[in-house]
């Protein structure tokens, strides 16, 4: 989807030491993640430029929180006047803190449990590379292709989805792009803030339901 683009994370990430999300984030991970200000402003700051980008008017809009982690998103979006599902697939980050506004449930992000044309919007902060990390690796898209049906089958008509993630380099990053595209009536594009700064490089999946 943007093939012009190049990059290439050379460290070693969690996603590509463990085989699944569930498996690093045990108790010691999950109170690291849960009690960061940093990653919680650095949340904070990707969760508004999420809403910029979907331009989502606030009165009774309801968004789902995919991949929400401790709820760093959900709460923000609740904050500013959004109605919020939050689902995650590790029951001990949805109960790190009370947050029963954000009507948590437990569930894989692949397989989502919700009828046809139920959100206003998807927002996903930081999750995605969990999902999708390795195109020669068949469940990744098996994995990857139920979720871009799952996220079309579940928005409304005209709705829109944003994933902001951190893949490995360019070619993971079209991959997930063209696995989208390719297997939904989706449109849309990557929106690559700060493209020249690897520390400070956000990428945005934005995908529209017409």
């Amino acid at each position: 989807m943007n093939d012009e683009y190049k990059f290439e994370i050379k460290r070693k990430r969690p996603e590509d030491k463990y085989s699944d999300v569930i498996g690093y984030y045990d108790k010691e991970n999950i109170e690291k993640y849960a009690n960061s200000k940093s990653l919680m402003r650095i949340q904070e700051n990707m969760t508004i430029r999420a809403i910029e980008l979907l331009n989502l008017p606030v009165n009774d809009s309801l968004i789902l929180d995919l991949g929400s982690g401790a709820g760093f998103v959900g709460m923000y979006l609740t904050e500013v006047g959004y109605k919020i599902i939050a689902l995650d697939i590790i029951f001990e980050f949805l109960r790190y803190y009370d947050i029963k506004e954000l009507n948590p449930i437990v569930a894989d992000m692949c397989f989502l449990p919700f009828k046809p044309e139920t959100f206003d919007a998807i927002v996903s902060i930081s999750a995605l590379q969990w999902v999708y990390r390795d195109n020669q690796n068949k469940n990744y898209n098996l994995a990857l292709k139920n979720l871009a049906k799952s996220v079309y089958s579940i928005l409304k008509p005209n709705a829109k989805a944003i994933f902001q993630f951190y893949p490995k380099n360019d070619i993971i990053m079209n991959f997930i792009g063209k696995i989208f595209v390719d297997n939904t009536p989706f449109k849309g594009g990557f929106m690559i803030d700060n493209p020249n700064s690897p520390k400070k490089r956000k990428i945005y999946l934005i995908l529209n339901k017409n």
